[in-house]
């Protein structure tokens, strides 16, 4: 199933951050259940709507890796996948 988000919603693969401690133990993402704050683009919508009645172009693009706030997205399950839908308001920075 495919999503297509509109006015500048993101929707978001969330990436895992496993931890390594000192001595070499990796403590998968899975150990504090935190909200991600990092994630993949996966769709885009065609961008916010203006008063005008133009569209504001998104900054972010699918493929790009976003740091967004913490407790911004909302999280659906997506053909066994879940997925977060943020607003591109939400997006802090692009990763490089």
């Amino acid at each position: 199933m495919n999503l297509k988000p509109l006015g500048d919603n993101i929707v978001v693969k969330a990436l895992s951050k496993e931890e390594t401690t000192k001595s070499g133990i990796i403590l998968p993402d899975t150990v504090d259940k935190e909200k991600p704050e990092q994630g993949e683009v996966i769709a885009v919508g065609a961008g916010k709507l203006l008063e005008n009645g133009q569209r504001a172009p998104l900054e972010v693009k699918v493929g790009d890796r976003i740091l967004f706030k913490k407790y911004s997205p909302d999280d659906f399950k997506l053909d066994d996948q879940e997925v977060l839908v943020l607003s591109q308001s939400d997006v802090i920075a692009i990763i490089e």
